[in-house]
């Protein structure tokens, strides 16, 4: 039997609290959601000025990144992205009632090769969610010493 490895909520806090960190710092509103390996939100935050609009994108992103094991932007990222018009995943931004993002901010949480959720930014343009987005998972590395963080832009797992 495989022994997992779960994301503890005071991880995903931590995480959390690194993205909005940066996103305060590079001075954009931004909601951060960090969820399970289900999909499912540890924490959601909207800071104040943020779009009401945020929390649900965040998630999406959070999710789709989690569930599906890449970062969100690389479904639509040409030549080959899957979700681009003629490719398999064409449409899939569709799948699950609308909740399916293919666009830049997700990113899967990889601890020692095991994606063990994701994190979704939602408020600012493509690179600042990415910056913000990078913050949380260089915070967990450096919270997780013992275990191997992957810290990049762009993951396929």
């Amino acid at each position: 039997m495989k022994t997992s490895i779960k994301l503890e909520l005071s991880e995903a806090r931590h995480m959390a609290a690194a993205a909005l960190q940066k996103a305060a710092q590079i001075g954009v509103p931004e909601t951060v959601c960090v969820v399970d390996e289900g999909g499912y939100p540890l924490v959601l935050e909207r800071m104040d000025g943020a779009r009401v609009t945020g929390p649900q994108i965040a998630w999406n992103k959070a999710f789709t990144a989690a569930g599906h094991k890449r970062s969100t932007h690389l479904f639509n990222q040409a030549p080959n992205g899957p979700a681009l018009p003629g490719n398999e995943a064409f449409g899939i931004q569709w799948s699950f009632e609308g909740r399916f993002a293919i666009f830049v901010g997700g990113f899967p949480i990889v601890i020692d090769d095991e994606v063990v959720g994701g994190v979704g930014l939602s408020g600012g343009n493509g690179e600042q969610d990415t910056h913000c987005g990078l913050a949380a998972l260089q915070a967990l590395q450096e919270l997780l010493r013992g275990h191997r963080v992957l810290v990049a832009a762009d993951i396929k797992k």
